[in-house]
């Protein structure tokens, strides 16, 4: 495409979402004169002024999104009509005592949620609710954390910023049951765009268990463009789950920001299974002393897919540990990406941080860019990365193969083994037994054998 014609394109997008905007505004009401209005009005503002990424961008090289921008995606309507039962959604429950918040095509649905008698001091509320009657924890967290400069779908959910779900834990308080938060689309999302927001605040030495859970009834093209900022304070101890299993027609961008303090311990769990187009960007910033993170995932991409994993961990004190490994299985003509970057401050000394990116390739068509990167500028520090893309060890195959196992069987147990290490991190037996049958099913249904 020329210039002139990419610039035409983009003046063009910018100006449907800019109009989308304005007429999400009209909806607010009174809502329109609090101060998060600001925030929405400035992310708008810089999305018209930059538009979506492009390639010739090095944090987009490998990731073409104009399949998104192509399509005039419209907000969904705020009172949805879809009749879903918990007949509908139950195959989906990970456990049926979990705290639970449905949202379906954006919307929350109260009668599917099941929040029951939480411990005083633990808040699971939707994030409209929790405008009202937490502002101030609001007012310190709710879009403090995400940068809007940086990152154009996350500057879109900002000025979008309405519905999603709120966790908060307070002091000393320990949440044993985790909290599982459904965003569900159905047919009623074809050419819709979705903007849920997740804020989850987990203060001093307290304990909590989240899962995002991004989960695909229908076969349409929609786009779900979510954005999470979870902020660990001093002690606290975060597990946060983020499982996207949504249709092969669907894109999907997100972006999670981390904020931690002194000897928190924040860790991640990243699945991607789903999706034509999902991106994933994850940025952790180290912000106190013996903070500790932890970042794990697994995708699996067949067809056509490109599934994009972009993380940042930002080592801005002395004696943090970060932990990353992220795997990834790929057949047909699926693309994978991963960009994975450690930034070490100078005054960051004493740091230990472990990268790792490996990838199976099942196919001959199916390709991987991987980039683990190092930015070191303290001199007493122990830091690793690694990238690898292989395929399947024949070896192997054949002596299970000499043991009677037919090769389809011999594949599906390597293949189990190789993403098995990323679910032996999950401590809640529920949330593991849970991946595995996914993956299992994938198997099983023949998409990455």
């Amino acid at each position: 495409m020329k210039d002139d014609e990419q610039m035409n394109k983009t003046s063009t997008e910018r100006e449907w979402y800019v109009q989308q905007f304005a007429d999400f505004e009209k909806s607010l009401n009174g809502h329109s004169q609090q101060p998060l209005h600001e925030v929405r009005k400035k992310a708008i503002e810089w999305f018209a002024h930059n538009g979506f990424p492009t390639r010739r961008q090095e944090e987009w090289r490998f990731t073409n999104i104009s399949p998104i921008s192509a399509i005039n995606f419209t907000m969904t309507e705020k009172a949805s009509s879809n009749a879903l039962t918990m007949q509908n959604i139950r195959p989906f429950f990970i456990d049926e005592e979990f705290v639970r918040l449905v949202f379906i095509d954006g919307n929350y649905n109260e009668i599917l949620s099941s929040i029951g008698e939480l411990p005083q001091g633990a808040t699971v509320r939707t994030l409209e609710q929790a405008m009202a009657d937490k502002p101030d924890i609001i007012s310190r967290h709710l879009a403090k954390h995400a940068p809007l400069e940086e990152n154009a779908f996350a500057a879109l959910n900002t000025a979008f910023l309405s519905r999603g779900a709120f966790v908060h834990v307070s002091k000393n308080v320990v949440l044993q049951q985790p909290i599982h938060i459904m965003f569900i689309a159905t047919d009623a999302a074809n050419e819709h765009v979705m903007h849920p927001r997740t804020l989850i605040v987990a203060d001093n030495s307290s304990q909590v268990q989240v899962i995002e859970n991004y989960i695909s009834l229908t076969d349409c093209a929609y786009f779900n463009n979510p954005v999470t900022e979870v902020v660990a304070a001093e002690n606290a101890v975060v597990d946060h789950y983020k499982i996207q299993q949504e249709s092969a027609d669907a894109f999907h961008t997100s972006l999670m920001q981390i904020y931690q303090k002194r000897s928190s311990i924040y860790r991640s769990h990243n699945y991607a299974f789903g999706g034509a187009i999902a991106r994933n960007d994850l940025n952790a910033v180290l912000d106190g002393e013996g903070a500790e993170c932890v970042l794990n995932g697994l995708y699996l991409a067949t067809r056509n897919q490109l599934i994009d994993n972009h993380s940042l961990i930002d080592h801005a004190q002395p004696h943090c540990n970060s932990h990353e490994l992220y795997k990834g299985i790929l057949d047909d003509k699926a693309r994978a990406v991963f960009s994975g970057k450690i930034h070490v401050h100078p005054d960051a000394q004493k740091t230990d941080a472990i990268q790792s990116n490996q990838n199976l390739v099942l196919s001959d068509n199916a390709k991987v860019d991987t980039k683990p990167q190092l930015e070191i500028y303290a001199d007493d520090v122990r830091c690793t990365h690694g990238g690898t893309v292989g395929q399947m060890d024949q070896d192997s195959i054949f002596y299970l193969r000499a043991r009677g196992i037919s090769r389809e069987t011999a594949r599906n147990i390597m293949i189990q083994a190789f993403a098995g290490e990323v679910a032996e991190s999950i401590h809640n037996e529920s949330i593991r037994d849970y991946i595995d049958h996914l993956v299992l099913s994938r198997l099983k249904e023949g998409r990455l054998s």
